[in-house]
């Protein structure tokens, strides 16, 4: 009985040099792919954090409320943003000195403090308050 060893067919018992290093690579550029992914979520995220209050917010409430606004000076807090608060000045807006028109000059703005970076914002505009209007004598 001959027995000859086949040729062509070799065992192994586990991965060359070549396809670990292959595979190390790989998983390189995976890690660091996600590493880079997960830095900049998190950049983003803190850049979300950060507050910007503009007198926009004010000029809001100040067009939504029912009272009369009256001319002068004008002040408050932001509860919702501690460190902000705004300062203001309503006048009368006249075209002409004779007849009132209702309408009123408000400048407004937000000062932040605080051990924040201080954030400002300006912001002018008109508004039509019919109860300012003076009504003529009939």
């Amino acid at each position: 009985m001959n027995i000859q060893p086949q040729r062509g067919i070799r065992r192994t018992g586990g991965f060359t040099l070549l396809e670990v290093a292959i595979a190390s690579a790989v998983l390189a550029v995976a890690l660091f792919s996600i590493l880079t992914l997960c830095a900049t979520n998190l950049k983003t995220a803190r850049a979300l954090n950060r507050t910007h209050v503009d007198a926009s917010s004010v000029a809001a409430l100040l067009s939504i409320t029912n009272r009369p606004l009256e001319p002068g000076p004008i002040s408050g807090v932001f509860e919702e943003y501690p460190g902000y608060s705004w300062v203001g000045n309503i006048s009368e807006y006249n075209f002409n000195a004779e007849q009132p028109t209702g309408l009123l000059l408000v400048e407004l703005e937000v000062i932040g403090s605080g051990d924040k970076a201080p954030g400002q914002s300006r912001m002018q505009f008109l508004l039509f308050s019919p109860n300012s209007v003076r009504r003529a004598s009939r």
